[in-house]
C-alpha cells in the first residue's frame, strides 16, 4: 500500500480553504450511515473536519466506510466545500466545510474499546491508567497536556529573554537529607554503593552559583520516595530558577513576571501585575493555613481579649495558659442544624481540636450552643464578629497554631459546601517571614522549616543561635487557589552561617561535611549572595486546567498507591540483575 502524507491537519480547513483537493489522516471519531449518505467525523490533535461519503459515491468507497469502526486510523482524500447554512456547526473551528471524499485508506483497525474517548463515558481512573495512550486521545487529555506544553514553552520564552540560560544538573546523586526519602540506585561497578536520585537540583543550582551562571534555571525532574498518598507522585517536575546577587524582591518580581506571561501566552487571561502578600502570621491567623485560597473571605478573627475572664471554662483556660480563642463568622449559617454543627466540630478535631464551640446571632442577640456564658457581653461580641442576624459564630479555643488550623479547616469546608469558590478565578498570593526553624516535639530537637540552606533574616543573625524560635527566613511561597505552588529563598553563601544553621538542627560538623562536603567546599572559593524559586510544573498547569488532580495533566502517571497499571512498575528484578547489582531483597511474610 502507497502511504500517502496528510497536506492539512483535521483542526486546519475553513471556509477560506475552497475547493482544495487535500488528504487528511486522524482516527474514526463518529460514524453516521443515513441510508444514501455516509458521515464520518475524522479526528486529530488539531480538531475535528466532517467527512460526507455522498449519493453517488463508488460502492467501493461505501463498503470501505461501512466497515469503519470507531478509532480506526485512516486518511481520507477529497475536496472540501461549503456546508449547507443550515448545517454549519460554530462550536467546530471547521464546522463552515466538510469533504467529499473520494478515498479512504484503512492504516489500521481498532479492537473493542476497553472505554469511549470521545467524551461521552466516564472510566474509572485505573482503567484510564492502564489503557493512558486511549485516555489520551480524549478531548480533555489533549487539551490538558497542550496547556502543558504551551505553559513549558512560555516558562522557557520568559527566562531567555532575561538572559537565563537553561543547564542540566544530574540525575544520579550523591544520597542527601532534603525532607524525603531517596529513590536509590545501586551500583554494579561500585558493589555496596548506590546513587540517589535528586528530591531537588537545590545543591547543584548553587553550585551553578558559584561557578559563575548567575541565572540559571531548568524544568527539572525530581523524585521523592513518600508514602502514596493523595495527589502526590514518586516523580514530578518543577520549574527551578536561581539567581546571583539578588534579594527576595527581585526573585518575587521575576516571578509575577513569569506568572504573567505563562497565563497570557497559555490561557489568554491577564493577572494583576503585583500579586498579594501576607506574611506567615497573617495568612495563619486570618486564614488558618500558610495556602489560603482567596477565591472567598471568610477571615477568622481573635475573641481572647474579650472571654479570657468568661464563666465559659473552655475559653477561660485556653486563655490563662497562653492559648487563644479564634473566630469564625459563618454568614447566613444560622439555620445550620446540630448535625450539620457537629460535622462542623469533626472536620476540626481532625486538626486536633478538643471542641468547636458555637452561638447563632437573631434578631433579639445572641442563643442557642454557648451564648448563656456570654449574655452580658453580647453587644461586644457581635460588634467584634460584625454578625449580623442570620449568622452562626463559630470558636476554636486552643494554642495559637491548633486553634487557627482547625478554625482554618472548617473555613475550607464551610467555603465548599456554601458553594462560595469562584472556579473561574486566579487568586495568588506571596507567603512571606516563614519561621527559620520549627520545633520537633517528637525528637525534642529544632527542624529546618524550609531547607538547611536558607538565609536567616539580617535582623536575626545575632540571636538565633541563643533563640532559634523567633527567627524568620528569607523565605517565601507562592500559593494559587489554596495551592502552595511554589517555594523558594535566599541561600546562606557564608560558611560561619551555614556552619550555625546545621548546629542548631543538630547536624555535627563531621555529618555535615559528609553529607554536603562538596557545597560547603565550594563557599570557601567566593561564592556569589544567591537566591532562587522552584515553582511545580505539574501543580501550576492542574490549576490552569482546572482539574482537581496532577494525574490529569501528566502524560504517564503513577496511580494513587504509587503503582503504574500502564506497564505494571514496579517489577520484581530477575536473579541475574540482582546479581550484577550486588543486592537481595529480603522480604518477611507479609510482604511475601
Amino acid at each position: 500500500m502507497k502511504f500517502l502524507k496528510r497536506t492539512h491537519t483535521c483542526g486546519e480547513l475553513n471556509a477560506s480553504s475552497g475547493s482544495a483537493k487535500v488528504l487528511l489522516s486522524g482516527w474514526v471519531y463518529k460514524n453516521r450511515n443515513h441510508g444514501g449518505i455516509h458521515f464520518l467525523d475524522l479526528r486529530d490533535r488539531y480538531g475535528i473536519t466532517q467527512i460526507v461519503i455522498d449519493e453517488n459515491a463508488p460502492s467501493e468507497l461505501k463498503e470501505t466506510a461501512s466497515r469503519l469502526k470507531f478509532e480506526y486510523c485512516i486518511s481520507v482524500s477529497g475536496t472540501v466545500r461549503k456546508r449547507p447554512d443550515n448545517m454549519i456547526n460554530k462550536d467546530m473551528s471547521t464546522g463552515e466545510i466538510e469533504i467529499s471524499a473520494d478515498d479512504i485508506i484503512i492504516h489500521s483497525s481498532c479492537d473493542t474499546l476497553p472505554f469511549m474517548v470521545d467524551g461521552e463515558a466516564e472510566a474509572r481512573e485505573e482503567l484510564r491508567l492502564k489503557y493512558r495512550y486511549l485516555d489520551l486521545r480524549t478531548e480533555r487529555m489533549q487539551r490538558n497536556i497542550t496547556i502543558r506544553h504551551k505553559t513549558a514553552f512560555a516558562v522557557r520564552e520568559y527566562l531567555n529573554s532575561r538572559n537565563f540560560y537553561e543547564i542540566e544538573t544530574p540525575t544520579f546523586i550523591k544520597t542527601t537529607p532534603e525532607g524525603a526519602r531517596d529513590f536509590i540506585v545501586p551500583s554494579r561497578i561500585y558493589p555496596g554503593k548506590a546513587f540517589a536520585l535528586p528530591q531537588s537540583p537545590q545543591i547543584y543550582k548553587q553550585l551553578l552559583m558559584v561557578s559563575g551562571f548567575d541565572k540559571y534555571f531548568q524544568i527539572a525532574r525530581c523524585y521523592r520516595d513518600e508514602d502514596a498518598r493523595g495527589d502526590r507522585q514518586p516523580e514530578f517536575t518543577q520549574i527551578d530558577i536561581e539567581m546571583s546577587f539578588v534579594d527576595r524582591e527581585d526573585v518575587l518580581s521575576l516571578t509575577e513576571g513569569m506568572m504573567n506571561h505563562v497565563f497570557e501566552k497559555t490561557l489568554s487571561v491577564k493577572l494583576p501585575e503585583a500579586f498579594r502578600r501576607l506574611t506567615y502570621h497573617q495568612a495563619m491567623d486570618l486564614y488558618g493555613t500558610d495556602k489560603p485560597d482567596l477565591r472567598y473571605d471568610l477571615q477568622m478573627g481573635d475573641m481572647t481579649d474579650l472571654v479570657k475572664d468568661s464563666e465559659f471554662s473552655v475559653f477561660k483556660a485556653a486563655a490563662e495558659s497562653g492559648g487563644f480563642v479564634k473566630f469564625l463568622n459563618a454568614k447566613g449559617c444560622a439555620g445550620y442544624s446540630r448535625k450539620q454543627i457537629t460535622d462542623l466540630e469533626e472536620t476540626a478535631k481532625i486538626y486536633k481540636a478538643k471542641g468547636l464551640a458555637w452561638m447563632k446571632v437573631t434578631e433579639s442577640g445572641i442563643d442557642g450552643g454557648i451564648s448563656k456564658f456570654f449574655k452580658e457581653m453580647e453587644k461586644a461580641i457581635i460588634e467584634r464578629t460584625c454578625a449580623q442576624p442570620g449568622d452562626l459564630l463559630l470558636f476554636a479555643a486552643d494554642n495559637w497554631k491548633t486553634a487557627c488550623t482547625s478554625l482554618g479547616a472548617v473555613r475550607s469546608r464551610l467555603a465548599s459546601d456554601l458553594g462560595l469558590i469562584d472556579r473561574d478565578r486566579f487568586e495568588f498570593v506571596w507567603i512571606v517571614d516563614f519561621p527559620l526553624f520549627e520545633w520537633n516535639e517528637d525528637e525534642n530537637k529544632w527542624d529546618p522549616a524550609h531547607h538547611m540552606f536558607s538565609m536567616p533574616q539580617a535582623q536575626f543573625l545575632d540571636t538565633m543561635e541563643k533563640d532559634p524560635g523567633p527567627v524568620k527566613g528569607d523565605l517565601y511561597d507562592l500559593v494559587l487557589n489554596g495551592y502552595e505552588i511554589a517555594s523558594g529563598s535566599i541561600r546562606v553563601h557564608d560558611p560561619v552561617i551555614q556552619k550555625k544553621i546545621f548546629s542548631i538542627v543538630g547536624f555535627s560538623e563531621e555529618e555535615a561535611m559528609n553529607k554536603f562536603g562538596f557545597l560547603l567546599d565550594s563557599f570557601r572559593f567566593g561564592p556569589p549572595p544567591h537566591g532562587g524559586i522552584a515553582p511545580g510544573l505539574d501543580r501550576l498547569v492542574m490549576l490552569m486546567c482546572r482539574e482537581p488532580s496532577i494525574r490529569e495533566v501528566i502524560a504517564f502517571p503513577k496511580n494513587t498507591a504509587g503503582l503504574s497499571p500502564l506497564d505494571s512498575s514496579p517489577s520484581e528484578l530477575s536473579g541475574i540483575q540482582m546479581k550484577e547489582l550486588h543486592i537481595e531483597f529480603k522480604l518477611d511474610e507479609a510482604e511475601k
